[in-house]
Parts: structure tokens; sequence; C-alpha cells
């Protein structure tokens, strides 16, 4: 879902991260704000005084945006859910949870402590906006004030849309869960009604393009192909849960890796390993001792021309959580960790000791296989998952 994102401040346990595309929104809000909205119900200002009032909404924007995600954060921490923190992106925000909600109950408290929480935040910036203009703030004041609460109802209006991956699409979820028992399909039912509303925003969008406005209906069709997008990739990523919870790592592990030793020049990896095996990772063994792992991205990295001189121990990755997997772990932290990582192997370890490698493609089989035989549903592997390297 996110390109490059950097974090910008850590908040109750969380990260908060920005995407690139956020910048996008930002540019946009400014620029629409202060060229348009503001001086269209303020004029007569200088330009300046236009552009603060448009870069203070945006910090509004982004502050209420902020919390909204950090509610649904909060309330997930209760229920034990381990978060991966908070990612703002060009349509908004996303807590990012790595499960699923334990309970219907505990889906339906997530879900609606974001739109909670935005109309508690309009309710108060409405109420500073009247309390402002009764107390004769300066009229800039009042409709930066106004503007927030304004757009936190739109936000509230918008996310209680009854389509899965929007907040009213989790409460649809939640209920639909808690009357039938089946997760599966209450997440079903929940993403058809959000693709099926993310084609009214497509088609509204066009509506906008022939009714002359450009650049409102692209922005419709933006977001009505995301949230089409969401949807099924939500329901995908249900389905996967399923089907790899309790599968142990060990189960797809190749118990017999192919192992390279620390003092083996680069160049005889490349030739003897790399070209022979047509893997992109290999485990660094000294003396039957794991070392550390040796990958092509680490290889690319030494120029050509060193390659004879170089020894593959001196470039090797040491162990860590980016590139070992403990044996008894359960199969979707694996799949969790390589999709983080766009890893196609991982060393898998126990207490400590080489025991094997996990492929990606030995995931992947398993799961094309499961779903095929016990869904009846047509899926297709999430891009960015199934588009990996497999080697």
């Amino acid at each position: 879902m996110f390109g490059k994102t950097f974090t910008l401040f850590r908040m109750f346990g969380f990260d908060v991260r920005i995407d690139v595309s956020w910048l996008v929104i930002l540019v946009l809000v400014v620029w629409s704000l202060a060229g348009g909205v503001f001086p269209a119900q303020y004029s007569g200002m200088h330009w300046s005084i236009y552009l603060t009032m448009g870069v203070l909404a945006a910090i509004g924007l982004f502050a209420s945006i902020v919390l909204h995600e950090l509610c649904h954060s909060l309330v997930a921490q209760q229920y034990g859910l381990p978060m991966k923190g908070i990612t703002l992106f060009i349509f908004g925000g996303v807590a990012e949870m790595a499960e699923e909600p334990p309970s219907a109950k505990a889906e339906l408290l997530m879900a609606v402590a974001g739109p909670l929480a935005s109309l508690a935040i309009a309710v108060a910036f409405v109420g500073a906006a009247f309390m402002g203009a009764t107390l004769s703030w300066p009229e800039g004041i009042i409709l930066v004030l106004r503007w927030i609460g304004l757009i936190n109802v739109i936000l509230v209006a918008f996310n209680l849309i009854p389509g899965f991956p929007l907040d009213g699409g989790r409460v649809l979820r939640a209920i639909l869960w808690h009357w039938r028992g089946n997760l599966r399909w209450a997440t079903r039912v929940a993403s058809q009604v959000g693709a099926g509303f993310g084609l009214v925003l497509i088609g509204l969008g066009f509506l906008s393009l022939l009714g002359g406005n450009p650049l409102g209906g692209l922005w419709w069709i933006l977001i009505g192909m995301f949230v089409r997008a969401a949807a099924k990739q939500g329901y995908q990523q249900v389905l996967i849960r399923q089907a790899l919870h309790g599968e142990p790592v060990r189960r797809f592990m190749s118990a017999e890796p192919v192992t390279v030793p620390p003092d083996l020049s680069v160049q005889e990896l490349v030739d003897e390993f790399i070209y022979r095996h047509h893997f992109k990772m290999f485990p660094v063994v000294e003396n039957g001792a794991l070392t550390g792992c040796v990958t092509t991205s680490q290889v690319k990295q030494v120029p050509r021309h060193e390659w004879s001189q170089r020894m593959t121990g001196e470039i090797a990755l040491p162990c860590s959580e980016e590139n070992t997997i403990d044996a008894n772990s359960d199969a979707m932290k694996a799949l969790a960790t390589m999709t983080r990582t766009h890893a196609s192997r991982l060393v898998v370890v126990d207490d400590g000791k080489l025991v094997g490698v996990l492929a990606l493609k030995d995931l992947l089989r398993f799961l094309a296989l499961k779903l095929e035989l016990e869904t009846d549903d047509s899926l297709s592997l999430p891009t960015s998952v199934a588009g990996q390297e497999s080697g």
C-alpha cells in the first residue's frame, strides 16, 4: 500500500510515519485553501495571511487524522493486538495491525473509536469557532477553526459508509461476524460492499469529469480505485492469515540448506553457488556455527573487480530478526517478515542453531493449494507478496 515512508515521532508507544504521497495532500490543501476558499470568505487580506491560514488548517487536518488513527490503535492495544504503527498517506491514514481482532466486540470498539474521536474534534473546533465569533476574534482564526471542524465532520461521514475497509465497513463486519460467528464470511460481505462503494465513487468521478470538473473527478476516481483495491486486499489478508494460522515454519523449510563458508571469495560465491543454485540468499556457516547470511544485494555492493579479493564473511549480514526466523514460529510471522523486508528466503534457527531455510515460493505454493481447496472464492495473492522473487 505504501511507498517511501518516514517516521515523524512516537506517541503512546506507536510510531507515526508519513508516506511521501501525503506531501501531495499537504500541497493541495494549502494551495486550495490559500488560493481560493479563504480569500472568497475573507477578502482584502495580504497573500501571506491566506498562506498562513492554509498552513494552520493543513496542520489541523494532519493532527485530526493522527488522533483518529491513534484512537483505533489505543483500543487495539487494550485487546492485546500488536500494532505496527500509524502511517499517513495520500488517501488519509491507517493504523497498521499485525493480526485480526480477537472478537467481533473488539472489532466494533476499534472501528467506532476513530469516528468518535473525529466527532469530538469537530465539536471542539466548531464550538471554538462560535466562541471566537462571540468574543470578536480575528476572522481568519475563526475561519480556520470552522474549516477544521467541518473537515472532521466530513471524515466522520466518509468513514461511516458501510464498506470495508472503512470504519463503517468494519462496523458492518463486526455485526455480521457476531451474527454468524464466521470472520471469513463477514469480511467477504463487507469487502463486497466496499468494492461496490468504490465503483460508485468511480462513477461519480466520471460524472464530474463530464460536468467540467477534471480535478475533482480525477480525485474521486482515484479514491474509488483505492477503496476497491483495499477491500480486496483486506479479504485476501484474512484468508491468508487463516490459512497459515497455527502452521509452524518447520513444516515448510528445507532441512538441508546450501551453506557457504566465510573464507569463500565473492567470485567463488557467485560462480559456484549463486549461478549454480539460483538462490538469492545463503547461510554463512563456520565450524558448524551460523555466523550470518549473504545475499545477492550484498554482492552487488562490491565492485566487480574486487570479487576475487573480497571474502564472503566480509560482506555477510549478521543474523537478526530481518533475515532469520525460529523454526516453531507461526508461518504468518515469516510471511509478514518477508513482505516487510522484500526477502524471498529466511534462515531458520532452533535455539540459535541453523536447521533450515524457508523459501517464499514454498509458502505461496501451500497457500495457493489450501485456498483453492478450502474456499469458494477466486483469489489471487496480493501483488506485494506474489510479485516478490521466489528464488
